[in-house]
Parts: structure tokens; C-alpha cells; sequence
């Protein structure tokens, strides 16, 4: 059997799911001050995914690969205290490209000197939803790539994959090494830290690489966020209370569709 000794998790940092979340006062954007961060939640399955596969061959390496501000340290670290073995940090200040093309060129250029076996990526994120920046990347380092992936098994020669498709299908294919995959949420259960893999996580390495100089320009630019518009309309349904009990029932079932 083939031995995965290098596997890539590309994770990213998004804003806690419980969040209150308000449009800054340029209205480009959410306020993001004083937001509390977590790890992808796709991502998430990404690294557990990743996790497994090293359980499965007994040996390898696990790296996390992040771009974002210095705030996603504390979401590496969290990567890396569940069993990743080092990690690589592109700091990007406060300017983290949006668009999938621009970030993807950021991991790429991260990966030249790497070289692994296999790269996982969430399916999308929580914050944009693209489910772009997986395949992009692939491209761009001229790997095969698999989406939507449920469940990896390392075989003598590359790997064997199941695809989720729609109304309770799958699709297994066999895959050559190296390549991409993108996991699907709810793929496996995730693990915690545990209080060793804290302590540890504290002396693994963190490789830093400096962004701004040469961060490619985005291709998107967000001109305005804002909430959806709510409105209210009073309707009063004339007639015997039986007639107005049944538009009340037409209106809800087929309009308002809540029942």
C-alpha cells in the first residue's frame, strides 16, 4: 500500500456561526471588531478527514495551510492541538483576498515547495459560500481533483473516493496521486483537542510567509453588504368567517407557504 506521507488541510477562519453580525459603517462589509472566530466548519471536515487518512497508513505528515490576519493563529493552533503536525501561516494583514482566483494563487504559491501527496479542502465557506477556491487551486497546480467527497480509502497506487450526488446517490472513483479533494460537511465525526494535544500543539511549527508584497489583486469587489428589506402588509378577508377562515388558508399555504 501507498504510503500518503504528506497531506496538505487548507482551513480557513470565519466568523462563530452564534455571532450577531452588523454591517460596518462603510456598508462594504460586516463589523468585525468585536466578532468571535472559529475554523470553517467544511474545513473542519477537511482536517479530520486528513487526520484519519495518517491513522489509516500509520505514518505521514498532516500540514495545515491558513491565509488570514494574525487572528487565525489561534485557529491554527486549534488545527494543530487536534493532531496536525505543522502548519503554514500566509499572514495577510486585514486584506485577505475575496475572490476564489486571488486566494488560490496565495495557497499555490505557499504549496511550490511542498510538494504533498494530497491537498483537502472544505467544500465551501461559511462566510463567502464560493465552493470555488478548492478546485481553482487544483487547476492551478495541475492536479486531478474530486468534489464533494464523503470518504477517502489509500490504496497501492492512488486512492479510492466516494462522491456524493443527489437523491441518496454516490459515485466511487479511483484517483492517482497527487491530488485534490474537497470534503463534504458531515462527512465523519469530528474530533475534539484533548488537553495533550494542546500542550503539544504549543511546540509544533508555524511557518509564516509574508503576503502583502506580493498578494495578487482581487478580482471582486464587494460595493455594498446590507440586511434584507422587511415589509409589512395587513390584509382584513371579508365574508362569513368560514369563507375568510379559508382565503386565511389559501393565503398561508400558497403565498406565505408556512403550512
Amino acid at each position: 500500500m501507498k504510503t500518503l506521507m504528506k497531506i496538505v488541510a487548507a482551513i480557513k477562519q470565519v466568523p462563530s456561526r452564534d455571532s450577531l453580525l452588523k454591517v460596518n459603517a462603510s456598508g462594504t462589509w460586516i463589523e468585525d471588531a468585536d466578532l468571535s472566530w472559529e475554523i470553517n466548519e467544511p474545513d473542519a471536515y477537511a482536517l479530520e478527514e486528513a487526520l484519519q487518512l495518517k491513522e489509516k497508513t500509520g505514518n505521514g505528515e498532516v500540514v495545515v495551510l491558513c491565509a488570514g490576519p494574525e487572528r487565525a493563529s489561534q485557529t491554527i493552533r486549534e488545527a494543530l492541538a487536534k493532531g496536525a503536525d505543522r502548519a503554514i501561516h500566509i499572514e495577510t494583514g486585514e486584506q485577505t483576498p475575496a475572490d476564489p482566483l486571488a486566494l488560490a494563487r496565495l495557497l499555490a504559491s505557499a504549496l511550490e515547495s511542498e510538494k504533498p501527496d494530497l491537498i483537502l479542502t472544505g467544500l465551501q465557506s461559511d462566510d463567502l459560500g464560493y465552493g470555488q477556491t478548492g478546485v481553482v487551486l487544483a487547476e492551478l497546480l495541475g492536479l486531478p481533483h474530486g468534489t464533494i467527497i464523503m470518504n477517502v480509502e489509500p490504496e497501492s497506487n492512488g486512492i479510492k473516493v466516494k462522491r456524493e450526488l443527489e437523491d441518496g446517490w454516490f459515485q466511487n472513483v479511483w484517483m492517482p496521486l497527487p491530488a485534490l479533494l474537497t470534503i463534504q460537511s458531515g462527512a465523519t465525526k469530528l474530533r475534539y483537542a484533548t488537553l495533550m494535544g494542546i500542550k503539544r500543539a504549543k511546540t509544533k511549527e508555524v511557518k509564516k510567509v509574508q503576503a502583502t508584497a506580493s498578494a495578487p489583486p482581487s478580482a471582486i469587489q464587494l460595493e455594498r453588504v446590507y440586511l434584507p428589506e422587511k415589509s409589512k402588509r395587513t390584509q382584513i378577508f371579508d365574508g362569513a368567517p368560514q369563507q375568510a377562515a379559508a382565503k386565511l388558508v389559501e393565503k398561508l399555504r400558497f403565498e406565505a407557504r408556512v403550512i
